[in-house]
């Protein structure tokens, strides 16, 4: 088990999905977005391996959940700057997470 002050060490933020870009060097199918996460974050690059149950166009304007304290992490030449979090469906498919009202930008989970 961990302890709380574990968990606050994980830096999970709101963020709006600005722009999805075919990621076609990722060697599982990915896009790569960009993701404002409001003033104190600043606009964030991440794969994403999205591609099965969410289409670019859908993407667009979507809020989501993400790690921003991890270190960057080159993928296939792209630097992935955050870490957009998702569960996987009975399929394997990943499932975004966001939040269930609109939410403000950069607003922190806990």
């Amino acid at each position: 088990m961990i302890g709380y002050e574990d968990f606050e060490k994980v830096d999970m933020r709101v963020g709006k999905i600005l722009n999805v870009e075919e990621f076609p060097k990722a060697r599982k199918p990915a896009y790569k977005l960009t993701v404002d996460f409001g003033q104190e974050i600043g606009i964030k690059k991440s794969s994403a391996q999205v591609t099965a149950l969410y289409k670019k166009e859908d993407l667009i304007g979507r809020q989501v959940i993400g790690v921003v304290n991890f270190p960057p992490k080159r993928i296939a030449g792209f630097m992935s700057e955050v870490l957009i979090l998702g569960v996987r469906d009975e399929e394997g498919r990943v499932i975004l997470l966001q939040p269930e009202r609109e939410a403000v930008l950069g607003e922190k989970v806990f």
